[in-house]
């Protein structure tokens, strides 16, 4: 078993910061104080279901809570971990919940489940948003332990995740499980000589738009720093940066995938002041760091320090997060961790709020977990200390107005996608990527749409009894080849390739070498001029949405 304490020391930092009193430019809203046997709440961040509540979970044994967004919560308590004998049922979930698209949340336990390990290498569960729980699987030591992260459901329904030790090398695994609770070890990470694929994943993986996962992991590499990698479903991994140090060091969250197709993400440590940074990664994997944490105030570190969470980009573009450390407090005391404000435009971080600048700390101090954007506009999110002594539950906000969100982020033509807002009720219109869906609505919260054929890859918007609402990211269209004529030809020769969903075509591959021409005749149509250096292989077509491959082969001939 994973003792608290050793997490609990690893937070401590060397930095000591003399506080300044000022007023904070914004200002939160309490919605919760753990206390009892409440918490405190773990490391990652809320997620807002389909009736807008707030889920998530706790350390210690741990559990799920359930929270309203608007008003002070009370009795959130939706399942107490370690309610089955041994502990069965899993215990101390440090990673979060996520919402699938069958509604129920699916996450993880650090500890509990099988005797595989000392009291238990750990679980994945699912969840209804009633509080029943189902344990689909328990790790045994060998298919990985400790999973800190949480899960994420990606575009072929399955959940993907990482353990933080076990498997082959002891330093953790990627895995995949599907809802059934069939578990399949994708990478057992510490593979190379002297860990350079690195080690100890401590965040959740993120999807790209080309369909393969990014992660961190906190250990490893070159440099024992942490690196960024990459891996496709089928459990090819590259290491895509190795981290040394000045550029940052030991990332204890995952990526997020922006508007612009990087990945962001922060580091706990490293950088120019060795207190943490924030940076952002190419596919390719180009690493710029935007920030050094505790450039402003040093060693006061007004800008914070130490981000344990990663980060959530607005509708309007900018980046928010939390530092666990630094920021202004109250009457020279110390400090107790900021909200953070990512200027893209200009490279700049302002502190939006610091902790513990009332006395007491009443208003929480030391947040873990990073923020999400819920779709009222609010930035929701928990600290680990403060209130009554066990952390908080608060909201700020972020400046956006009221936006829908999806679920899933992707879909192809006639999948059912939810779609996630406030004020449905006598909804009269949805339309995706200019095309209009049918809809049916299941409360004022959530409704669920058919994929239109002819949609394209852009904005969702629900036309309402109040206006009109918008996504705040695109909706991505998938495309499907369904056959290419002929199968076979010569370079030069022309191919009608026929599919759905092909009319933002931007590139077509026969065997990797892409084409000389590529043409869409229609949505469900592309002629493409085989390319010099074609080889005989699969056809790829790429869209504003996503790749689609054939699933037969194009031979070229002499």
């Amino acid at each position: 078993m994973v003792k608290l304490g050793f997490w609990k020391a690893a937070r401590a930092v060397f930095l000591v910061c003399i506080a300044i009193a000022i007023v904070s430019p914004a200002q939160i809203v309490q919605l919760y104080m753990f206390q009892g046997g409440d918490g405190p709440p773990s490391q990652a961040a809320l997620v807002q279901g389909f009736d807008a509540y707030l889920y998530g979970t706790t350390d210690w044994e741990g559990e799920v809570f359930k929270l309203p967004t608007g008003q002070f919560g009370t009795d959130p308590n939706l399942y107490f971990f370690c309610s089955q004998p041994n502990c069965t049922d899993g215990s101390n979930p440090f990673g979060g919940l996520v919402q699938a698209t069958d509604g129920n949340f699916y996450g993880t336990t650090t500890s509990g489940g099988s005797n595989g390990c000392n009291a238990g290498c750990g679980t994945v569960f699912e969840i209804t948003p009633g509080g029943t729980l189902t344990t689909l699987y328990r790790f045994r030591g060998p298919d990985g332990a400790t999973p800190i992260a949480g899960l994420i459901q990606a575009s072929d329904g399955s959940f993907y995740g990482t353990t933080y030790a076990g498997g082959a090398n002891s330093a953790g695994t990627i895995f995949n499980i599907t809802s059934a609770g069939v578990l399949t070890v994708l990478y057992n990470l510490c593979a190379k000589p002297s860990c350079a694929d690195g080690g100890n994943p401590r965040g959740a993986l993120v999807q790209g738009t080309d369909g393969s996962f990014y992660g961190t992991t906190s250990a490893g590499g070159t440099g024992n720093a942490g690196t960024v990698f990459k891996i496709t479903p089928m459990g090819k991994l590259t290491t895509l940066h190795t981290f040394g140090g000045t550029d940052g060091a030991n990332p204890f969250a995952g990526l997020i995938q922006a508007s612009d197709g990087k990945f962001y993400g922060t580091t706990y440590a490293g950088g120019t002041y060795g207190l943490g940074a924030i940076l952002n990664i190419t596919s390719g994997g180009t690493l710029t760091t935007l920030h050094s944490f505790c450039a402003q105030g040093f060693p006061w570190c007004l800008d914070g320090a130490n981000p344990y969470g990663g980060l959530v980009q607005s509708v309007q573009g900018y980046f928010f997060g939390t530092s666990y450390t630094g920021g202004t407090t109250y009457k020279n005391t110390p400090a107790a961790g900021t909200i953070f404000k990512y200027f893209p435009s200009d490279g700049s971080v302002a502190a939006e709020y610091s902790f513990c600048s009332a006395g007491g700390c009443a208003d929480g101090e030391n947040p873990a977990a990073g923020l999400i954007e819920g779709t009222d506009g609010n930035l929701y999110g928990t600290t680990e200390g403060g209130g009554v002594g066990l952390g908080t539950v608060f909201s700020l906000r972020s400046g956006d107005s009221p936006f829908v969100k999806t679920n899933p982020i992707s879909g192809t033509v006639g999948s059912t996608i939810g779609v996630l807002g406030q004020g449905f009720t006598g909804t009269k219109k949805v339309v995706f990527g200019g095309v209009a869906a049918a809809y049916t609505v299941a409360s004022d919260t959530y409704l669920t749409a058919t994929m239109p054929s002819g949609a394209r890859t852009g904005t969702v918007t629900v036309t309402t009894l109040a206006g009109t609402l918008k996504s705040g990211t695109k909706f991505r269209v998938l495309p499907s080849i369904t056959s290419f004529k002929p199968t076979s030809g010569r370079i030069g020769a022309s191919v009608v390739i026929t599919g759905v969903s092909l009319t933002q075509t931007s590139k077509v591959t026969f065997g990797g070498a892409k084409a000389t021409t590529a043409t869409a005749n229609s949505d469900t149509q592309v002629t493409a001029t085989v390319p010099i250096g074609a080889k005989t292989g699969k056809i790829v077509i790429t869209t504003a949405g996503g790749s689609a491959t054939s699933s037969g082969t194009f031979t070229v001939t002499p």
